[in-house]
């Protein structure tokens, strides 16, 4: 199996990446932070005034280590990457069935019946651990379960699978603030708000995905599929549409589980966000690196993946499931075995 190799966040101003054989080394003025052998990389994710050296860049281009840019806050500016070395007969397939009404509909029905069923899973977990149960959450839950039977009974139209796609998120995360049990003066959630993020709860929870969106981007070019040809988003210029797609398998466990832990575990505070005078709430460093650092743990919990039966770590399940859809694409599986978590 793939062994899961690191990504390396650089979050201090003002560092500067430079190539040291086959080595990148960061440094600030005069000082070397660190040094890391470029076969242990995967990614290397830079927030604020980074700069890297081209030989640095070349480096990373040639041993396939992506490169992508932030605000010093979290937003996505851009991403560098080396020549596309990925199947060309494999993505001009993947680009066939993209517009392929009922296949790509297929594959989009299977992505939002894991997301219902994940979503389902979490608030039920969440109930079970509060005493006395949380009647709203059941309630919700109940509603998704509903959702998931008419999903699996027949296949859908792709706009169809759309509309109940955001159907269940409505229903997820109109009872999401009941699944915050601490700090509940400083979390508050009232509704999932995006570009900007006004609320804490809002701005982990954004760049947590854009963590995700990361990895699961590099995942599907390691396996030579195009991120940008989606099934369930529709395309859009400068968007990883099929990036987009597989995240949603994985946000309600992977990345909503760890920002309610963050908060319950009162890992966060509500001192470590700031509001701008446009209503944008932002973390401040210190927070920063405490999701940054609890993200990396999380992906290095080993968890039994349900339809390989193997047990892998989570930082590499998004190329185990870039994989089966690659397999799928190629038509070695008859359907793309979309992660259902237990």
């Amino acid at each position: 199996m793939k062994k899961l190799l690191n990504t390396l966040y650089i979050t201090t101003q003002g560092t500067y990446l430079h190539r040291d054989g086959d080595t990148v080394t960061a440094k600030k003025d005069d000082e070397i932070l660190l040094r890391v052998p470029i076969h242990t990389l995967e990614g290397i994710v830079c927030f604020g005034r980074v700069s890297v050296s081209p030989p640095a860049m070349g480096l990373c281009a040639e041993h396939g280590v992506l490169i992508s840019y932030f605000s010093e806050h979290g937003e996505f500016w851009a991403r560098v990457q080396g020549p596309v070395r990925g199947n060309v007969l494999l993505r001009r397939q993947q680009y066939r069935i993209a517009d392929d009404a009922e296949r790509s509909g297929a594959i989009a029905q299977g992505v939002v019946m894991a997301k219902a069923a994940n979503c389902r899973t979490t608030l039920l977990r969440a109930a079970r651990e509060r005493e006395g149960g949380l009647p709203d959450v059941e309630a919700a839950a109940d509603r998704l379960g509903r959702a998931l039977d008419m999903l699996l009974r027949q296949q859908l139209p792709v706009d169809r699978v759309r509309g109940v796609e955001g159907e269940c998120a409505r229903h997820y995360f109109s009872v999401f603030d009941s699944l915050i049990l601490q700090q509940k003066e400083a979390f508050v959630f009232r509704g999932r708000s995006r570009r900007p993020p006004l609320d804490a709860v809002n701005a982990l929870l954004s760049f947590v995905y854009t963590l995700l969106v990361h990895d699961v981007t590099s995942a599907l070019e390691s396996v030579g599929l195009d991120p940008y040809v989606g099934f369930l988003h529709v395309d859009r210029p400068g968007r990883a549409s099929l990036a987009l797609d597989l995240i949603e398998e994985f946000r309600p466990v992977l990345a909503d589980r760890l920002v309610l832990s963050l908060i319950n575990r009162q890992q966060v505070a509500g001192d470590g966000f700031t509001k701008a005078e446009s209503g944008a709430v932002m973390m401040e460093a210190a927070t920063r690196r405490v999701v940054l650092e609890a993200w990396q743990k999380r992906k290095q919990d080993e968890v039994r993946h349900p339809f390989l039966d193997e047990a892998a770590p989570l930082g590499l399940f998004p190329y185990l499931q870039a994989l089966l859809l690659a397999r799928h694409v190629r038509g070695d599986l008859d359907a793309y075995p979309a992660l259902v978590w237990k």
